[in-house]
């Protein structure tokens, strides 16, 4: 049977697209104060005008940046807790690689610029943060335990509730600021803890031994 045609891509798709995934890289290398619409136009070879055919303000183009970056958080984690063919522990280290790395590809400063310049879409993140939390941290847990490698007697909402302040407050600007740290060495050494007080001895002696792997 032969195969019909792709569709084509309309010329405003690709183009909002170009917008999107240039602005990402200067946002998420520079921050938010060091994304300017005119440099990005003339980057991209468009017209300020047409930049905001696509995006109508700064603000609305970094908040797109933003629910793109959760939703391929998200997606990601999906995936990875849904291969019934990895351990819960490959699952554990696998989720916080990849966060770790995208972190790592982020300006450490990223949040102090937006509590500073753009208040608002410091706490869309935090109500981001707040409402991805629970999907995929509630999996784990659940996953862990169902496995054997998550203490059985922690009630997983109990254990999310714990957790979704403290990584709330640990990525604050001020603490990042009083610890000397990145965004990506918080976020390692904060899984490391609390799954450090969450695994049972089968769990932890599979996790140590993929992390040495």
């Amino acid at each position: 049977m032969p195969r019909s045609p792709s569709r084509p891509i309309p010329a405003e798709t690709d183009a909002r697209a170009r917008v999107l995934a240039a602005a990402r890289a200067q946002f998420f290398a520079y921050g938010y104060s060091a994304l300017l619409m005119d440099e990005l136009a003339a980057e991209l070879g468009m017209s300020k005008k047409t930049l905001y055919v696509h995006f109508p303000s700064k603000d609305a183009l970094v908040g797109e940046i933003l629910q793109e970056f959760v939703r391929e958080v998200r997606a990601s984690a999906d995936a990875l807790l849904a291969d019934p063919a990895l351990s819960f522990t490959v699952k554990l280290h696998r989720f916080s690689a990849a966060m770790v790395q995208r972190f790592l590809r982020m300006n450490p400063l990223i949040f102090r610029d937006l509590q500073r310049f753009a208040p608002h879409i410091y706490r869309q993140i935090e109500e981001l943060r707040h409402r991805n939390i629970p999907h995929i941290f509630g999996q784990l847990i659940r996953q862990g335990q169902a496995t054997g490698m998550v203490r059985a007697d922690i009630d997983p909402d109990f254990a999310v509730e714990f957790w979704r302040p403290a990584i709330q407050s640990l990525m604050h600007p001020d603490t990042l600021e009083r610890l000397q740290l990145g965004p990506d060495r918080v976020f390692a050494q904060a899984i490391a803890l609390f799954f450090g007080g969450l695994l049972t001895p089968a769990g932890r002696k599979d996790h140590e031994k993929h992390h040495v792997a």
